[in-house]
């Protein structure tokens, strides 16, 4: 008889990861450096697809995501984003039916990829969901009225999966696990990165996703960086951007955000939620400026104390938060959303 310790490690795993936001991935990859990568393959686009490889995965560079379109600093559109994304939500559906159709895995685990969910549902195949937002606010007016009836859609696919991992903390109630902020984990010392990384004065790191729509804060902390005193500026960001300010370091694309996070004194970032999660569990103060009118980040960062007002006032916060305490917030987020996913694949 097969144990089930032996059972999960030869399931075939695809990990469905939204494209939208490197967030999804590299929660996706904290939780996926604990499986047997033999038996593991990523299906996603965009940014994610470099980053998931350079972590040393098998992925699949399947998916076209619309962008948002982000004006000095405000998402505009969004009515004919949401569309744009049903549209693209059906052309995963088609990828996704093939790609099942081919490497027929065992389980699928979905980071806010519905059209995954939705397919495998069809099939019969387990499924794992992992997501921070049950519904979504983008739209007003007539266009909330689609967005209700997607919500709609959305929730009954929530309700017909084996599991549902939040990276939250909260209390469990049907098949909704909160497990805690799932983050990479790093075996070197703060001072050992910081040496490495070449941080020697106080450092900020300033941190926009994989897009160029977080440029109006790059453009902000361009603008104030003389006004910071001795201090050293490291921007991540996706494009690689020029400038010619001495104290400012442009790193572009990087894998080890949350190492570079450990290592800084301040993280000023967009308000995606894993940015937030590993500058928590690292200890490092952060401030969050989200893109305005999006409602996922303008939510987190409300939580953190913060809104797109705050863009205005950047100098002063820095100014405040740079020599704050470092407090770092324990979490087994991975270890933890891992053993849902194992005991889905036990129960299968």
């Amino acid at each position: 008889m097969i144990s089930p310790t032996e059972k999960s490690l030869s399931c075939k795993v695809a990990f469905f990861c939204s494209p939208i936001g490197l967030g999804h991935a590299t929660r996706d990859i904290a939780v996926a450096s604990l499986f047997e990568k033999t038996n593991t393959k990523f299906v996603t686009g965009a940014a994610a697809v470099k980053l998931i490889s350079e972590c040393g995965f098998d992925v699949d560079d399947l998916y076209r995501p619309p962008k948002f379109e982000v004006k000095e600093g405000r998402l505009e559109k969004s009515l004919k984003w949401l569309w744009q994304y049903y549209q693209y939500y059906k052309d995963c559906k088609a990828i996704v039916r093939k790609f099942i159709k081919t490497e027929k895995p065992d389980i699928i685990i979905s980071d806010e990829d519905f059209a995954s969910i939705s397919i495998a549902h069809e099939e019969k195949i387990p499924t794992v969901l992992i997501t921070d937002i049950l519904q979504t606010r983008f739209t007003s007016g007539f266009g909330s009225i689609i967005e209700k009836k997607m919500n709609k859609s959305m929730q009954d696919m929530i309700k017909k999966c084996n599991f549902v991992i939040l990276p939250e903390f909260g209390n469990d109630k049907d098949n909704i696990r909160y497990v805690g902020p799932i983050v990479r984990e790093t075996k070197s010392t703060r001072e050992d990165l910081r040496e490495k990384l070449s941080f020697v004065k106080k450092t900020i790191t300033v941190s926009v996703g994989g897009t160029d729509a977080g440029r109006f804060l790059i453009d902000k902390m361009i603008q104030i960086s003389k006004k910071l005193g001795d201090v050293d500026v490291v921007i991540v960001s996706g494009p690689l951007l020029q400038t010619r300010e001495s104290n400012i370091r442009n790193l572009g694309f990087v894998n080890n955000l949350h190492e570079i996070i450990y290592a800084s004194d301040l993280i000023v970032s967009l308000a995606g939620k894993s940015t937030i999660d590993e500058a928590k569990v690292y200890g490092t103060p952060g401030i969050f400026i989200p893109i305005k009118n999006h409602f996922e980040q303008e939510d987190n960062a409300r939580t953190e104390g913060y809104t797109h007002q705050d863009l205005f006032r950047l100098e002063e916060l820095i100014l405040k938060k740079l020599n704050e305490p470092r407090h770092r917030t324990g979490t087994s987020g991975a270890q933890k959303a891992w053993q849902v996913i194992k005991q889905t694949m036990t129960n299968t």
